[in-house]
């Protein structure tokens, strides 16, 4: 870890963005906060441009997941602001917390081409916070493509911690059928030390250019192997998953395959 760095986190007080600090501070990196909670807008570029000064690095977390009139202005041009504040301040590199669901395939909005998801997998983004992830990923391809500023777009599905993971085992204990009504999102999921721990190696590995990764458990969160669940819930999206998935029944659907190589990451819990 590059100990002494100086890191602008964005959404510093949320649930992720708690664990994060937590994360990076006892990796001896210095985070600055940068939170609506702390009276800070990403939607003003004076103020990011501020908190910007002196940081070798930004880790971009604040974003709305709900719809909201308000919801394009801080997820899309929050991240405009944050990428053009890090341009200017000589930044080297811009880690943003995307989400599965820039793919376009979750909370029902479409069925996959095929199972297992893969960092392959083309993104049918349309609803407003899907889109909104979509476009500002590609917002961090363009500004890696026209100022070598290094960008790393994250894509976790659930991020859960262990009281989040307790709820929903109890809730699938007295309805199984919680774990796909309204829809089913593939058992996927993350603990959120994983993702913190994803952050800091996207912080220190040594990348250039732009790179989009999907982040997962490896282990599936069902009640049933995600073959049959995929027999079961969509038998008509093709199936790639080959001998691991007889090797490993409840081996994850959403393959992380990127950040293991290029990052050097595993999922521990």
């Amino acid at each position: 870890m590059l100990s002494g760095m100086r890191i602008l986190l964005t959404g510093s007080e949320g649930f992720i963005g708690r664990v994060l600090t937590a994360t990076l501070s006892e990796a001896g990196f210095e985070v600055i906060r940068f939170d609506a909670t702390l009276g800070q807008d990403v939607r003003d570029p004076d103020s990011v441009q501020g908190a910007m000064r002196g940081c070798q690095t930004a880790v971009h977390l604040a974003a709305l997941t709900q719809p909201a009139p308000e919801l394009g202005a801080v997820n899309v041009l929050g991240t405009w602001n944050v990428l053009q504040a890090a341009a200017s301040a000589g930044v080297e590199r811009v880690i943003c917390m995307s989400s599965v669901n820039a793919l376009g395939i979750l909370m029902g909005e479409r069925h996959p081409d095929y199972l297992p998801i893969d960092d392959q997998h083309p993104s049918y983004a349309g609803r407003p916070y899907s889109l909104s992830k979509w476009l500002a990923e590609e917002m961090c391809a363009g500004f890696s493509r026209e100022t070598g500023l290094a960008t790393v777009c994250l894509r976790p599905p659930a991020v859960w911690d262990d009281a989040k993971r307790e709820r929903v085992l109890a809730e699938r204990a007295a309805d199984p059928e919680r774990e796909w009504t309204p829809f089913w999102e593939y058992g996927a999921y993350l603990d959120v030390r994983d993702l913190a721990d994803a952050v800091a190696r996207s912080i220190a590995a040594p990348l250039s250019g732009h790179h989009r990764m999907l982040l997962c458990s490896d282990r599936i969160s069902a009640t049933a192997p995600g073959r049959e669940l995929a027999r079961r819930l969509l038998p008509r999206t093709a199936w790639r998953g080959g001998r691991a998935y007889q090797e490993d029944p409840m081996r994850s659907l959403v393959a992380a395959s990127l950040a293991k190589r290029l990052l050097g990451w595993s999922p521990g819990r």
